[in-house]
């Protein structure tokens, strides 16, 4: 794989964080299936139409959309992750009737076929862009005019609580790196509504509409499981990774004594803020 300019963000998705994501798959996609939700049913795909679905991780929502795009479309799941990308292609082939494919490529520089794709979709797949208005202009090339564009990311940090109280927690034990700055590449890079706009226009997309969406969700059925998900691959985990063995397992148990306040008959639950974003190419 061409290095390229988001050099550092393929270097980190196919090292560990890649595959703790496999490892944890099912979870994480429990945890995020409502969500993704959202931004599927956003996309309003329909049979017949060619999507691309950016940043597909281990391959959930582009099983989703394959089962819609039925008859006579076809999805095209890209990433970065190898790792991420053989669970995806795994899965996919046990459904060898879907109209489905991956494509190891960085979609901010990726030589796509111009025109031909009716829907860019996305699943917290496209903050990671170390210049994201040249990746959504480089997207925008791949639509038809008239095409669409839908997915979800995350709002500030500070709003979103599955992240923020386990990190306080952690603040008060180890010494933490600082909290990126606003449109740093990362899981919160979107959370600006103004810098999310400014990225829509450069690619040029129009009819613009940024809704904003707090609900829980389930991080785990147990705690444990929800603590796995917190303590090993989340934000959380990646501010400890230069931390002494010592100080994250301190940091997990005190975690996990906070956590004990979010646990419901569903699991361990908490908020989540996410912006739900539609636009589309000019026709």
């Amino acid at each position: 794989m061409a290095a390229g300019d988001n050099a550092d963000q393929i270097d980190y998705w196919n090292g560990e964080a890649g595959n703790k994501w496999v490892r944890h798959r099912e979870s994480q996609d429990r945890m995020l299936a409502p969500l993704g939700a959202l931004s599927l049913a956003a996309a309003a795909v329909v049979p017949g139409e060619r999507v691309i679905d950016v940043g597909c991780g281990c391959g959930d929502t582009s099983l989703a959309l394959a089962r819609q795009v039925v008859p006579g479309g076809r999805v095209t799941g890209i990433d970065i992750s190898v790792q991420m990308l053989e669970q995806a292609r795994q899965r996919a082939g046990a459904k060898p009737d879907l109209p489905l494919s991956f494509l190891e490529a960085d979609a901010a520089s990726h030589g796509f076929p111009q025109g031909e794709a009716d829907v860019l979709h996305s699943r917290f797949g496209v903050m990671f862009f170390n210049d994201p208005h040249a990746a959504f202009a480089n997207l925008a090339g791949a639509l038809r005019p008239g095409g669409r564009l839908a997915f979800i990311c995350w709002r500030p940090l500070a709003e979103n609580e599955w992240v923020r109280e386990p990190l306080a927690v952690a603040g008060r034990l180890a010494e933490l790196p600082p909290i990126p700055p606003p449109g740093t590449p990362g899981p919160f890079a979107f959370g600006d509504r103004d810098h999310l706009v400014s990225i829509l226009k450069a690619g040029g997309f129009s009819e613009h509409d940024i809704a904003p969406h707090d609900r829980p969700v389930v991080m785990g059925g147990s705690l444990e499981e929800g603590l796995i998900k917190i303590v090993e691959n989340s934000p959380v985990s990646r501010a400890l990774a230069d931390a002494e063995d010592e100080v994250r397992a301190r940091v997990a148990d005190a975690v996990g004594d906070a956590m004990q306040a979010y646990m419901t008959p569903e699991g361990l639950t908490l908020g989540t803020a996410t912006w739900l974003v539609t636009a589309r190419k000019p026709g």
